[in-house]
């Protein structure tokens, strides 16, 4: 290997959101070349044919450039475009960048496609370090010569990952939901990107599938390229990429014990959330997919706490219809091992688009036509929807739970479709069952001011503190620049959650919390000196969230939280937590270096 290959290992902090520790290959995904596919060569022959096929993309792609010139020629116009062609077809003649390819056919026994896509980031890397913009963006030249044998390679129509026995680390600027639904989930081994915090949906994809994750790191897609070793702590915060023997013995120990914390702390999955002076917290797993159902039941969830429906529409060519609807939710309600399922009706709209419909330009997505907004506006598929729910409720205990509800018209508009919907299945004699309970998310500043009102069309509340904190605070929860604005003990924040709990006790209707928060260790104490009736949460986080619940009291709770709402600053109120936390309970407080 050349000295180009030597790597030096380096560190980069960035968001911790998904606990646990990895060490694997990247695999670096880019929307614009993310149909190039992976696979292992099996037989050295294999290897020659692959090179081979790659030789005449080359020849191909050199006889389609020189057409190109010719016709362009022949009609004149300058001689700029020419020039370019030329500089495309001395790319292909390259031999550096011929044996490289090649070197990585032979020697990692993988297919013409991804052996260029390597060649190709490994120049990104180079272009990327050069101080002259001009020559920097010469790099484009490269890409394009890169895409052209991809496109004369073609052909071969596999799934983005396929890797064989072997797991990636995915190294994106972002994710998208689509990007995730299109990936072979069961080949990632971990997350990092650029941008993203706790709530972003990279986050809640990797906590949902237990695997290690870090964003807001800025840059990770510019400083490594596909195949680099890594090394990802998504409890620390930390990326090292290129490691040292040393470093990766350490961070192999570290994995070991990390995974051994995990499997004491199953321990207390199984067991009810009641505090040592008796007070009982029903505890909720919050999923995307019905896949997560087991995994929710084996760390412990009591039922299901937020079932977020809009992932159904998430990579589909058509819209689901009714049918689709149901065999999900029949997935979910009456569950064994789950006492209940809250069903969100589907947070679409906004920056969450799906089949036959066109994104619409909205300068403020979040706070745009999305959620219980498009639902009303969109009449015939929220019906869809509700018909699958209602059907479904037959099977057990079942909450219904609109979302972005921001005042009474709309509660009340959604309870009269729900209505005309339930009165058309019963005149046809469809059953439905007898246990549903309707109940709203808390997630607008204008519900908190109004939930006296609205107590008293629901059955229960469900605060969704991603979007209170984001829209109270007045922040982009997905924004890196102002993650550190992203206050869940803010007194704004801490206040308004108090005034829910108390006017939904007042009306005599249970108080969930459904948001991230929820499953954020160091807030338990505070959350259950506020008495909400139920906490739901990623489901990985509900074994040692029990935990702390058990070692507890209501009463020291309490305590707790009226000296935190005393004070009015919101960098005192973290630190004093904290501490709290951190001298209540030493030993869960340094399991993973919090």
């Amino acid at each position: 290997m050349g000295s180009d290959e030597q790597k030096k290992t380096f560190v980069m902090k960035g968001i911790p959101v998904s606990p646990g520790i990895v060490i694997g290959k990247v695999y670096l995904f880019d929307r614009e070349d993310a149909q190039v596919p992976l696979y292992k060569l099996d037989a050295p022959e294999r290897i020659e044919e692959e090179i081979q096929r790659f030789q005449r993309a080359l020849g191909e792609s050199e006889n389609q450039l020189l057409e190109l010139k010719k016709q362009l020629g022949d009609l004149g116009g300058g001689m700029e475009p020419l020039y370019i062609i030329d500089v495309h077809i001395m790319i292909l003649k390259d031999q550096k960048f011929i044996d490289r390819t090649i070197r990585n056919i032979r020697e990692l026994g993988v297919n013409a496609e991804w052996a260029v896509r390597m060649t190709v980031d490994r120049y990104r890397e180079i272009f990327a370090q050069m101080k002259d913009d001009y020559l920097r963006g010469r790099f484009s030249d490269i890409q394009y010569a890169g895409q052209r044998i991809l496109a004369n390679l073609g052909g071969r129509k596999r799934p983005i990952i396929d890797t064989g026995a072997e797991g990636v680390v995915i190294i994106a600027s972002d994710l998208s939901p689509d990007d995730t639904a299109q990936m072979k989930i069961d080949k990632v081994l971990g997350f990092a990107t650029d941008v993203g915090g706790k709530t972003s949906h990279t986050a809640i994809v990797a906590r949902s599938l237990e695997i290690p994750a870090v964003v807001g790191l800025e840059t990770i897609s510019r400083s490594v390229r596909t195949n680099d070793d890594i090394i990802i702590d998504g409890s620390a915060g930390l990326v090292i990429a290129h490691p040292d023997p040393e470093v990766r013995k350490r961070y192999e120990d570290k994995k070991s014990l990390y995974e051994k914390a995990q499997d004491d702390l199953l321990d207390y999955a199984k067991l009810p959330a009641v505090t040592r002076d008796g007070y009982a917290v029903e505890i909720g797993g919050n999923i995307e997919f019905v896949e997560e159902i087991p995994s929710a039941i084996a760390h412990g969830a009591d039922g299901i706490g937020l079932y977020r429906t809009e992932f159904i529409y998430i990579n589909r060519e058509v819209l689901p219809d009714e049918e689709d609807h149901l065999a999900n939710y029949r997935s979910v309600v009456g569950v064994k091992g789950l006492s209940w399922a809250t069903i969100r009706t589907f947070d679409l709209g906004g920056d969450k688009f799906f089949p036959d419909r066109k994104p619409s330009r909205e300068l403020n997505p979040q706070l745009g036509l999305r959620a219980i907004r498009f639902c009303l506006k969109e009449m015939e598929l929220f019906k869809v929807q509700l018909r699958a729910i209602l059907r479904a409720s037959v099977q057990g205990k079942l909450r219904i739970m609109f979302p972005m509800i921001s005042g009474i018209e709309e509660i009340r508009e959604a309870k009269r479709i729900l209505m005309e919907v339930k009165g058309e299945l019963l005149a046809k004699g469809i059953p439905i069952g007898q246990e549903i309970e309707i109940g709203v998310m808390i997630e607008v500043p204008s519900a908190v001011i109004v939930a006296e009102e609205l107590a008293a069309e629901v059955d229960f509340f469900s605060i969704g503190t991603n979007d209170l904190i984001q829209y109270v605070l007045a922040i982009d929860r997905i924004n890196e620049r102002v993650t550190y604005l992203y206050e869940p003990l803010h007194p704004a924040v801490l206040r308004l959650i108090r005034q829910v709990v108390d006017i939904g006790h007042r009306a005599g209707i249970r108080v969930a919390m459904c948001g991230e928060m929820a499953g954020e260790p160091a807030y338990t104490l505070i959350l259950l000196g506020l008495e909400l009736d139920e906490l739901s949460m990623n489901p990985l986080a509900i074994p040692r969230i029990k935990k702390i619940i058990r070692g507890s009291t209501l009463k020291e709770s309490k305590n707790l939280l009226e000296q935190v709402m005393k004070i009015s600053s919101t960098s005192e109120i973290r630190a004093f937590v904290e501490t709290a936390m951190r001298e209540r309970f030493p030993e869960e407080f340094q399991v993973n270096g919090q």
